[in-house]
């Protein structure tokens, strides 16, 4: 009678931890991102959400990761540094999370880059191109665009040398910028200033002589407008256009930014041969600029023609794709604001599926060890990084609005499907 007792009460055990199990691994994978959806940086804040979002729903639908259904937390960080900052410790010591997704601009990023190495989390970076927040020492950190801000300037110059013909290439330039940290990087490496880690004043690159000198282009005008509240456009416009300089570079913050630069511009009838501006590849810039937008040089990390082939929930998923699945749940075309968290999301996914956990040390190893044979593969095409965690080997794509459409035109090896970029952009 007590061995029949005992092996009642065996077998209840039994099931009763078998359904713990269970249980425990249909728990949901929670994933934080403090992302600003108020604020400056809004527009592109909600683009991320949508593009983290679309690829949670979509691993999701195809059972999940690790068999685990992922749940997507996001706050709204109000595009305040302190904010973020808090609301990453809250993900990780109040609700659990397993992974992040990082969040939008370098000013986010930089201060949320030390509490998640704090804590030990790999930090994905959609935004966050300023070469000092990979110069602190941090482990596990990876950035999903193509290179720092301060390198940016290369796919510009590289426009320049290749596609403009000799005799006709700008001689001169005028820069304009916010004081932005991303703007700022960009800046730095076509000014050829020296970049200095804000901890110890010590130097982390010297960029001279940069990217314009390099070229023969001399800058006759320069001046950073405040990071928040500008809006003396028409005045700068004017200094722009008075400088005479041939080529225009525009580093906004946002697009809004981008959208009043090129109102200003067209109001004052400036008739460069080149402009290149560091936002402006969303729809809501066409829409705010109209015809002044044509001709206006932009870089990016995703263009929709891009034929970059990708996996996600162990399938293939290719551009195409993504741009079906996001004008289905959204009713619109993605840009690179919704594109890049996308891949953002396939690079966690992928760790943790390559490390078979989501113990975040294991996942951080699975990435720094990934290889040009053997890449994380998005959207953005393939990944891997080098020792700061910025891409290897992986240029910017350069695009320019023509006839109403953003059309890839650089660089022209890359693959099939290149416009001919047009050449001298003249009145706004």
């Amino acid at each position: 009678m007590k061995r029949a007792i005992w092996t009642v009460a065996g077998l209840m055990s039994v099931s009763m931890l078998a359904l713990g199990a269970s249980a425990q691994a249909a728990e949901p994978l929670k994933i934080g991102a403090s992302l600003p959806l108020t604020g400056g940086f809004s527009i592109a804040g909600t683009k991320h959400q949508q593009g983290y979002e679309l690829c949670v729903d979509t691993i999701n639908e195809r059972g999940g990761i690790l068999g685990r259904q992922v749940e997507l937390l996001v706050s709204d960080n109000r595009s305040d540094p302190a904010t973020a900052i808090n609301q990453y410790e809250r993900f990780i010591n109040v609700d659990g999370v397993e992974a992040v997704y990082g969040t939008f601009s370098s000013r986010l990023s930089f201060p949320v880059a030390s509490i998640l190495a704090k804590n030990n989390m790999v930090h994905a970076l959609p935004a966050g191109g300023a070469l000092r927040i990979y110069t602190q020492g941090h482990k596990n950190i990876f950035y999903f665009q193509p290179n720092a801000a301060e390198y940016v300037g290369a796919s510009l110059a590289g426009v320049i040398a290749d596609l403009v013909p000799e005799g006709e290439k700008p001689k001169t330039a005028a820069v304009v910028s916010a004081d932005d940290f991303f703007a700022n990087g960009v800046w730095s490496g076509l000014m050829g200033e020296k970049v200095m880690d804000p901890a110890d004043g010590s130097l982390v690159r010297d960029l001279a002589p940069g990217y314009l000198a390099e070229n023969d282009i001399e800058v006759v005008f320069s001046e950073r407008w405040p990071e928040e509240g500008y809006s003396d456009w028409l005045n700068l416009a004017n200094q722009v256009k008075r400088s005479g300089a041939e080529l225009i570079v525009g580093l906004t913050a946002s697009a809004e930014e981008a959208v009043q630069l090129t109102r200003a511009l067209k109001t004052v009838r400036a008739e460069p041969k080149l402009v290149y501006f560091s936002q402006g590849t969303q729809a809501e810039y066409l829409e705010g600029t109209g015809s002044s937008a044509e001709g206006v040089l932009v870089h990016t990390s995703w263009h929709k023609d891009a034929p970059f082939e990708s996996v996600l929930a162990g399938e293939p998923f290719s551009n195409t794709d993504f741009v079906a699945a996001y004008q289905e749940k959204f009713g619109a075309v993605p840009d690179e604001d919704a594109a890049i968290p996308f891949a953002v999301c396939q690079g966690i996914e992928q760790a943790i599926i390559g490390a078979g956990s989501t113990d975040n040390t294991a996942m951080g190893k699975w990435l720094s060890e990934r290889t040009k044979e053997n890449p994380v593969r998005t959207i953005l095409g393939r990944f891997n990084w080098d020792e700061l965690g910025l891409p290897a080997n992986k240029p910017f794509l350069m695009t320019q609005w023509n006839d109403g459409e953003l059309q890839f035109v650089y660089p022209t090896d890359e693959f099939e499907g290149v416009s001919a970029m047009s050449y001298p952009k003249g009145s706004f």
